[in-house]
């Protein structure tokens, strides 16, 4: 697991990653900000359009959407994660694995459908758990960082697992190393907590899950 990590931190100046990452940064400042907007507008409008009052509740509203994006991230980062797998886990397997064939694993529907299935089911936990951040801050930042761990687990490992074998065998492998995938999907909750930092943890995770995987193969 440490060797997955050290070995992504190796690559991350390739240029193949930078790309997505751009991306990945350009797209999420874009719809924080415009999700920002349309509630400071939305509430603005609601409190009478003018006045101080307006204006309080639209920095309130504004504050309330960038707060609920900061939590929905994770399940946000696995609706997209497609964009990034697929281009950084051949620049790994390039770099790392050279000789491999070509990948060709699940089709793109079976792919599709465990992540919106995968998304859903943790955007309704992310929700769940919503109250208890409002309640309880410290025991809302614990629930959240186990969500992300098993989702950012399960969610990446068998991601980067279907490129190149069936979903039920990809799962099946998950299963067969779920201390080593929970353990890395832990390291990257926690990184996916710290503003900014949390922008890298798509390429980041998904680099080190191609890494654990190709190495959780070669122990069959």
């Amino acid at each position: 697991m440490l060797a997955a990590l050290t070995l992504t931190l190796r690559q991350v100046t390739d240029p193949a990653f930078l790309a997505p990452l751009l991306k990945g940064l350009l797209g999420a400042v874009a719809v924080f900000a415009g999700l920002s907007a349309l509630a400071a507008w939305g509430t603005g409008a609601l409190a009478g359009g003018t006045g101080w009052l307006a204006t309080t509740a639209a920095a309130l509203g504004g504050l309330l959407t960038l707060g609920l994006a900061y939590w929905l991230f994770i399940p946000a980062m696995l609706a997209i994660s497609g964009l990034f797998l697929d281009p950084v886990a051949a620049a790994v397997e390039r770099r790392f694995y050279p000789g491999l064939p070509p990948a060709r694993g699940a089709t793109l529907g079976a792919q599709a459908a465990f992540n919106l299935k995968l998304g859903a089911v943790v955007v309704a936990l992310s929700l769940l758990a919503l109250p208890i951040a409002l309640l309880a801050p410290p025991l809302g930042a614990v629930a959240l960082w186990l969500i992300s761990t098993v989702a950012l687990g399960h969610g990446l490992f068998e991601g980067v697992a279907q490129r190149r074998m069936p979903v039920p065998q990809a799962r099946a492998l998950r299963r067969r190393h779920e201390a080593r995938v929970l353990t890395l999907g832990a390291l990257l909750a926690a990184l996916s907590l710290v503003p900014i930092v949390n922008l890298l943890v798509p390429v980041l995770g998904t680099a080190a899950m191609t890494h654990l995987f190709h190495r959780s193969t070669d122990e069959i």
